[in-house]
């Protein structure tokens, strides 16, 4: 998904601010021990969602592993599908097509910003969390002009970023390709962009721990989203 998808304002110079001066709790949902459904961490999502715009939970980063699905945000276009026999749900984030599955972290940041609410500046801090994450492991990841997302020498795509602001409250969020089929992306076009390709930690000779490394990853990721999105 580029830039025009999040915001059609200019991203300020400061950083986004949260209305709690608190950091967000990392909640790993069953992470290394199954594949959740895209529908049943939707509705998780929603509901955390709601207890956070109503004070009733602090901000929450949710970590998981989805089982195999295509989500399609608001502005996907048909050219952008997978064949008819393809698991796909639509949701109402930004951006295009992308593919979850298993060997991919999903992080979602279910946090309040503060008004006026700045999208692109929110987005960056992902990246920038997403970033660190990969220089754990040895990857050298980094932005792309005018595309969100973190990106291997500027050509392969290792993590994807679709976000909603709703009620002043973020939701949805990132994917992160650990050690996954990257083959799943040659069905659809993905986040709409024809000019490029799909990487992976592993692919990229990354220096992951043995046996299943997403725990690890996880985790990581979100201590880095928590240093990133916790401010006074």
């Amino acid at each position: 998904m580029d830039e025009q998808d999040l915001t059609g304002r200019r991203a300020s110079r400061g950083p986004p601010r949260t209305v709690f001066g608190v950091q967000p709790v990392i909640l790993p949902l069953d992470l290394g021990q199954r594949h959740i459904p895209y529908a049943e961490g939707w509705e998780l999502q929603e509901r955390l969602h709601s207890q956070v715009v109503d004070g009733h939970t602090i901000p929450t980063i949710l970590l998981l592993e989805h089982a195999h699905v295509y989500t399609a945000g608001t502005r996907t276009q048909p050219s952008d599908l997978p064949p008819p026999d393809e698991p796909l749900v639509e949701v109402n984030r930004g951006g295009r097509i992308t593919w979850h599955g298993p060997g991919q972290v999903v992080a979602y940041p279910i946090v309040p910003l503060a008004t006026p609410v700045d999208v692109v500046a929110f987005v960056r801090r992902l990246e920038s969390a997403l970033i660190a994450t990969c220089a754990d492991f040895g990857v050298e990841g980094d932005r792309v002009s005018g595309r969100s997302g973190v990106w291997v020498s500027g050509t392969r795509k290792i993590a994807a970023i679709g976000v909603r602001v709703a009620r002043g409250v973020a939701m949805h969020g990132v994917a992160l390709n650990v050690d996954c089929d990257l083959t799943n992306y040659a069905r659809i076009v993905p986040c709409g962009i024809t000019d490029a390709g799909v990487t992976s930690l592993a692919a990229e000779g990354a220096a992951l721990p043995d046996g299943d490394p997403l725990v690890d990853v996880g985790l990581r990721l979100g201590a880095h989203l928590r240093e990133q999105l916790s401010w006074d």
